[in-house]
């Protein structure tokens, strides 16, 4: 599975306010599962913490693997991009990375942002 950064964010927000809810059920649920994140994610998240937090955003992310950008994701993305805009459809640029990554990978993407994820088959 491939944590787009609202799960992300969702999660952080569960661990701050001390209270468990769905983002950590939905972990416990899929515990053996290998957990990934995007580059993209990575920056994504990486923007809420401020320069001294560097350490509490690696720390929220150390059970997720980084999965980074190639050439063939590259294309990949723009060709998602090149699709949906075709048919009059858009979504955010970093979306179209992260789906690009997940499409690469065979991974299904976890997010709370379904309707933009929706619009790409697979």
């Amino acid at each position: 599975m491939l944590f787009d950064t609202t799960f992300l964010i969702d999660y952080e927000r569960e661990i701050k306010r001390n209270r468990l809810g769905p983002v950590h059920s939905f972990l416990t649920q899929h515990a053996n599962a290998p957990l990934y994140v995007s580059t993209i994610s990575v920056g994504e998240f990486a923007e809420g913490f401020s320069a001294d937090q560097e350490e509490d955003c690696w720390m929220c992310l150390r059970r997720y693997s980084i999965l980074g950008i190639d050439r063939e994701i590259a294309w990949r993305a723009g060709q998602l991009s090149r699709q949906l805009r075709a048919g009059g459809q858009t979504m955010g640029d970093n979306d179209f990375w992260i789906a690009a990554t997940a499409l690469h990978h065979g991974l299904a993407v976890v997010t709370a942002n379904i309707q933009h994820f929706q619009r790409i088959g697979g």
